[in-house]
């Protein structure tokens, strides 16, 4: 594990201003202690909305005018591992479009044992990163708050992702919940 690693766990509804909160955080981290900005991306531009939201993100970082290395891994994280050292600052984003992903990627009906190790490849992945990195910052969407229907995928899908929600806020030193622009410290105290 590299030396005082932290997790930083950032959930929030879709467009609250989760992601630029996150990336605000990661380069005053980057700013402090002298350390890369890693940014792994999750989302596929599977449709032209989601091609603009990822085009959005990569305008975003660079008129901030930090310098990001970027990863694309829309699943398996924990393989990026051998690619991260101590002084990275790695944001992770985001866990909702990674569990999608995973989910997607068996292409088949899936059983209690498959989602086991989908939750767990998700889980052991982030762990690997923060071994590695000096911080990783991971964004999650806030989706159980919406009406869910009475659909098999939807209601096994909130069950899934509110497990690993709750696993990351355990794990993680500090946990925001972003409301309108507003990040909510939830656990542990900003630094």
């Amino acid at each position: 594990m590299a030396a005082s690693s932290s997790l930083i766990f950032i959930t929030g509804g879709v467009r609250s201003g989760k992601s630029s909160f996150a990336e605000r955080l990661a380069t005053e981290f980057a700013d402090k202690t002298g350390g890369k900005l890693t940014y792994i991306a999750t989302g596929v531009p599977s449709d032209q909305e989601m091609k603009l939201r990822i085009e959005k993100h990569q305008r975003d970082r660079l008129a901030k005018g930090s310098i990001w290395r970027t990863l694309e891994k829309p699943v398996n994280i924990g393989d990026l591992a051998s690619e991260i050292s101590e002084n990275d600052i790695i944001l992770l984003d985001c866990v909702t479009t990674l569990l999608n992903n995973q989910l997607f990627v068996a292409n088949r009906n899936l059983d209690e044992s498959d989602l086991a190790v989908v939750k767990e490849r998700i889980q052991t992945g982030i762990i690997e990163l923060r071994n590695r990195a000096k911080t990783v910052i991971v964004v999650s969407n806030e989706v159980l708050h919406e009406p869910i229907f009475h659909d098999h995928f939807i209601l096994m899908y909130g069950k899934l992702l509110g497990q690993i929600h709750q696993f990351l806020v355990n794990l993680a030193d500090q946990a925001y919940l972003v409301e309108a622009g507003i990040p909510i410290i939830m656990k542990g105290m900003r630094q």
